[in-house]
């Protein structure tokens, strides 16, 4: 047996974990490239042909792979673990940089996270890591303050056996009596809910599977409200659930899958709330919590062009809109007894580049939050009183956001703050008297000072003149010198705004000297609504050059050397970071891509994906429309891979992603490594049972950056990998 076929037989390689903790003790030149198998597949749409030779990546059971990894083609899973033998032989120099990061960013981790506990009638709800744990503990003791802790959940020995495994929506029923969580065991989103009844200490025998996301108790705490996802991973139906069981009852169906739906309670708790929307429209349906049996009643019917979301707040509806072209949102007054937009009136104006994003009311007042010049504000109103007041944050770029925990009745509003060198805060704000008290603040591990720390909100100019934000995070000691490698982080899609949040994982980069960047590109919404539309369809090479451009002023203004810039994006942010290296491959030292939408053409021609009918309004239908077949095609990074010196590269996936299909990036990566003139690496690492951000869990997420972070700092040091 030769070492290439002994590499491949190693135990590392097995299905269980194909993840490069068992690094190779080896030189990447003893492991050559994987080379993948051309079966050329001849592609006729819309009068044009397009031939792609590594089609066969894709399963075609992909749906089934999605459900049961372990259903996936023999030769398809050879070729997965090659590419895994591959790309731990080349990174093996690194382990030791690896295992370095991860250690200090799990000592960092250590520190307690987790939200302060909130009320909830007369118990206080929290949750809490152990020691080494990877998922959450949740727990209640008596508000009083009498009485022992009570563990309602233990999410670690949940997750026992399973290689991947989220808890999402983990909730108490208003009755105290019940506590009710979803379980993902593949990654694929599709979550079995159950509940536990918390007198006995039993779970319930009536699970329920197929869920998406969120669900939510009726008010009387006798149903459970929750979504099913069809045979395509759509979110088809809302089920009505009695909790002790029972037969589901159809709530509500859509008639058009073509867009995504939640299902919650209005802050009041005056309501169960079904909303289902895409980009271009929405549909509100309520069902009054003193009659949780009632037929939803909608508020608006979906009308092209008209985005809206409820609240109730003292006996009227408020509704979040862009009715009358508020492209950046306004609010408006309804009346509960009267369906439909006429009925509608105008309360807070719509201010352009003022774009409300969220809103939440109170017994005596109501807040809301607006991005303004690529910051979020909060604002308050008192009951009856249309003067406004904000409440003041003080940084260059931050993120500020409504806790998950609130007290209706209390008028306190609880925010969460973050900066990239503040640790995220709870803060408590008292709206009456204008106080505010911090109720915990995020650890970061010993020695840590955010005094040690400079966020900086630079702007670069566009091609077209567009000024575009970018925020930077460096250490104080060490000015622009145009000598720093730089990590630019960028999204830019669907109008879904990068905040410039904390996180210990860029501490552990930055502290080596390094500056972390988020580009603010168009595409998203940092700048209001109109960021995103400027950005989408027929204009979404903006996304592309904006990100050219803010890497150009970020070399020309010292702070990073143009040869040490490594970008990162994530899922569409993927598409971003691919495009621009098939644009401007010498720009970047090197090249993560996580979970990375790659190979758009092909994935926006078929319809049965999940989420193709969703996303039309964004990259327009090249099924039917032959320019936006011809647009796609000019900037698809599969398709437009050619004989250039690319930079290295690192992509990540999971078999079951179900958002951006694990061949996406291992078709990209078989065609950079057949082109590319450079003869830098182009690896891609696996999971198998993990989700769309790749494994679960705080440490596995650490284990994540650590090996990005690794790569960044081998790939911008110049001196190759091994």
């Amino acid at each position: 047996m030769n070492r290439r076929a002994f590499l491949l037989s190693t135990s590392a390689l097995s299905l269980i974990s194909l993840a490069p903790d068992g690094a190779f003790a080896t030189s990447c030149m003893a492991l050559p490239p994987p080379t993948t198998q051309k079966i050329p597949l001849k592609i006729r749409q819309l009068g044009r042909e397009r031939i792609d030779d590594y089609a066969w990546l894709k399963d075609p059971n992909w749906k089934a792979v999605w459900q049961n990894p372990q259903v996936l083609r023999k030769e398809i899973l050879e070729h997965l673990k090659t590419e895994n033998a591959y790309a731990s032989a080349v990174m093996a120099g690194e382990k030791q940089l690896e295992a370095d990061l991860y250690a200090e960013m799990a000592s960092r981790a250590d520190t307690d996270d987790t939200p302060p506990g909130h009320r909830n009638g007369d118990w206080i709800y929290f949750t809490r890591f152990s020691a080494g744990a990877n998922n959450l503990s949740y727990l209640r003791r008596p508000s009083g303050g009498d009485g022992s802790e009570e563990l309602l959940l233990d999410g670690q020995e949940r997750s026992r056996g399973h290689t991947y495994f989220k808890i999402v929506g983990a909730t108490n029923s208003p009755d105290q009596a019940l506590f009710a969580w979803g379980e993902d065991v593949f990654g694929s989103e599709r979550f079995r809910i159950h509940i536990k009844d918390l007198k006995s200490g039993t779970i319930l025998p009536n699970t329920i599977d197929g869920a998406f996301g969120p669900f939510v108790f009726s008010s009387d705490s006798q149903w459970i409200f929750w979504i099913w996802r069809d045979e395509n991973s759509r979110p088809a139906k809302v089920f009505r659930r009695p909790v002790r069981g029972g037969d589901d009852i159809l709530v509500y169906e859509q008639s058009d899958l073509a867009n995504l739906m939640t299902v919650t309670r209005t802050a009041s708790g005056s309501h169960v709330m079904i909303r289902t929307w895409n980009a271009d429209d929405s549909e509100v349906w309520l069902v009054p919590a003193d009659n949780p049996t009632a037929p939803a009643a909608v508020v608006q019917p979906r009308q092209k062009g008209l985005v809206y979301s409820v609240e109730e707040w003292r006996g009227r509806f408020v509704i979040l809109t862009n009715a009358d072209d508020a492209v950046d949102f306004k609010l408006m007054w309804a009346d509960p007894q009267k369906s439909g937009r006429e009925h509608w009136r105008d309360w807070i104006m719509h201010r352009p580049g003022h774009f409300v994003i969220d809103m939440l009311p109170f017994a005596g007042h109501f807040v809301w939050i607006e991005r303004v010049d690529a910051n979020p504000v909060v604002v308050s109103v008192r009951a009856g009183d249309l003067a406004q007041s904000v409440i003041p944050f003080d940084e260059a770029a931050y993120a500020v956001s409504f806790d998950d925990d609130q007290e209706f009745e209390r008028d306190r509003v609880r925010l969460v703050y973050q900066s990239p060198r503040q640790p995220k805060s709870w803060i408590e704000y008292e709206l009456s008297a204008g106080s505010r008290k911090t109720l915990k603040v995020q650890g970061a591990g010993a020695g840590f000072s955010p005094d040690n720390y400079v966020v900086e909100r630079v702007w670069a100019r566009a091609d077209d003149g567009a000024r575009v934000p970018i925020t930077l995070l460096r250490r104080k000691s060490e000015p622009p010198n145009g000598k720093r490698p730089l990590l630019l982080y960028g999204y830019g899609s669907y109008g879904w705004p990068t905040d410039a949040e904390f996180s210990i994982s860029n501490l552990s980069l930055v502290d080596r000297g390094w500056a972390y960047a988020i580009a603010h590109v168009r595409g998203g919404s940092e700048m209001g609504w109109a960021w995103y539309l400027q950005a989408r369809q027929f204009q979404k090479k903006k996304t592309f050059t904006d990100f050219i451009s803010c890497a150009q002023h970020l070399g020309d203004a010292g702070y990073a050397a143009r040869n040490k810039i490594v970008i990162h994006g994530f899922s569409a942010g993927g598409l971003l970071v691919g495009a621009v290296t098939n644009l401007r491959p010498d720009l970047w030292a090197g090249v993560i891509a996580q979970a990375p939408f790659v190979d758009m053409l092909n994935t926006m021609s078929d319809a049965s994906h999940p989420l193709v009918p969703l996303t039309y309004p964004d990259w327009g239908n090249p099924l039917v429309d032959p320019a936006a077949y011809d647009y796609i095609a000019s900037y698809s990074p599969y398709e437009n891979v050619s004989a250039k010196a690319y930079p290295p590269v690192l992509a990540t996936t999971s078999v079951a992603d179900d958002r951006v299909g694990y061949w996406e990036p291992a078709k990209w990566i078989a065609k950079l490594r057949a082109k590319s003139t450079s003869g830098n690496p182009m690896m891609m690492h696996v999971d198998v049972e993990a989700g769309h951000g790749g494994a679960a869990g705080r440490l596995a997420e650490l284990k994540r950056d650590a090996m990005f972070y690794a790569f960044a700092i081998a790939a911008a040091s110049g001196q190759g990998f091994c």
